[in-house]
């Protein structure tokens, strides 16, 4: 059965029921913009179309023993749908270039996003500007040490963290890998946002096509 969004805020406020709320952790300044690519993106978090504006990062988990997992994701800015991910126990190149390549396989010929970073080593490795550069991809970077610059990526993290990884316990990587895996999933298939009329985000690409 389905139910407005509104119905389910009345819902929690009767029952006295809160979301979970995310900490924003991080400060900003000016920085400046790196030598490898201007901030074209400048902010502009919204996009009319699907794989115009793409943003990406890399997080970093740990559990016990100081077991580490290295998440790596590209987001579509139209719909906030994360297109293309990639895990590693070590931040090595192939975690960015995996999932770039996986991220590519879905573009059309004429379809040649912006795709923003922050001014990390992989972005700014020769192997991944040259994949950027034979799709006719236009690389954008934020200013240095400014995470406000790729909020949308930050905010992503900040809700996978809070809505799964903080609430579970995990035994080994491969349990924290195939965790990340189905969140995911259900983050762009399932989970609803006010911002796209109460859809999720895969929902509200296959509206946008269709119209």
């Amino acid at each position: 059965m389905l139910i407005n969004h509104k119905t389910v805020q009345r819902l929690m406020q009767e029952l006295g029921l809160t979301s979970l709320v995310r900490i924003k952790k991080y400060q900003s300044y000016k920085g400046t913009t790196g030598e490898m690519a201007p901030n074209v993106l400048q902010r502009q978090f919204d996009a009319d179309q699907p794989n115009q504006k793409w943003v990406t990062d890399v997080t970093e988990f740990k559990i016990k023993n100081s077991q580490k997992l290295y998440l790596s994701t590209i987001m579509d800015l139209s719909n906030r749908e994360i297109v293309a991910w990639q895990m590693t126990q070590r931040p090595v190149l192939p975690l960015v270039t995996d999932m770039l390549e996986k991220a590519l396989a879905r573009l059309k010929p004429s379809e040649k996003p912006i795709l923003h970073s922050d001014q990390g080593w992989h972005y700014q490795h020769a192997r991944y500007r040259k994949m950027l550069e034979e799709q006719g991809i236009v690389q954008s970077m934020s200013r240095k040490g400014n995470c406000l610059d790729n909020a949308a990526m930050e905010s992503f993290f900040g809700i996978l963290k809070s809505e799964f990884f903080h609430l579970n316990r995990f035994d080994n990587i491969e349990q924290l890998e195939a965790g990340i895996e189905e969140y995911i999933h259900y983050y762009n298939h399932k989970r609803i946002k006010l911002k796209l009329n109460g859809l999720s985000p895969v929902q509200y690409r296959t509206q946008v096509l269709a119209a």
